[in-house]
């Protein structure tokens, strides 16, 4: 009797899903007290916050005018923050209205963040360096930004069903 190799059983080789932050079916952002969504959507922007910095000093690195460089940060740095409020922060599930209004929103403070960080600066360009100019322009925009966008999520995003 003449013995076989050990062949392995045949594998399937599938494609991973996305590691997704568990949600219950039956949470909503009724279910989280204010004081946790605060915080979580503080923990959340700072994550986002830095992605956005980040790829703005990284694209400027690369020579990308200002404006083109910070719009291009925003989009990373917003899609990271909607991908974990809308799980984390507001514990809600995905709906076409809901993210339809996220996009209107997040296209409004676009126009808010890009126009008031190349306002502030080019109106500080040349009185401290680039980096520090960055910063504050970065900072103020962001702080703007963040406070709108965590009242009209809280009060009317994440109520959409």
């Amino acid at each position: 009797m003449t013995r076989q190799p050990h062949q392995p059983p045949e594998q399937h080789h599938e494609v991973p899903l996305p590691v997704e932050l568990p949600l219950d079916e039956y949470t909503s952002t009724a279910d989280v007290d204010l004081k946790t969504q605060i915080v979580r959507f503080g923990v959340t922007g700072g994550l986002s916050a830095i992605v956005d910095f980040g790829s703005l000093l990284i694209l400027r690195y690369f020579g990308l005018p200002f404006e083109v460089a910070k719009a291009i940060s925003f989009i990373f740095g917003t899609t990271t923050a909607y991908m974990i409020n809308r799980r984390w922060t507001f514990k809600a599930q995905h709906s076409n209205k809901r993210f339809a209004a996220v996009v209107g929103l997040y296209g409004l403070t676009f126009v808010l963040q890009v126009g008031i960080s190349a306002l502030i600066f080019y109106s500080l360009e040349g009185r401290w360096n680039e980096l520090i100019v960055t910063t504050i322009a970065f900072v103020i925009a962001q702080g703007i930004a963040t406070i709108i966008n965590f009242i009209v999520q809280r009060v009317v995003i994440f109520r959409i069903h």
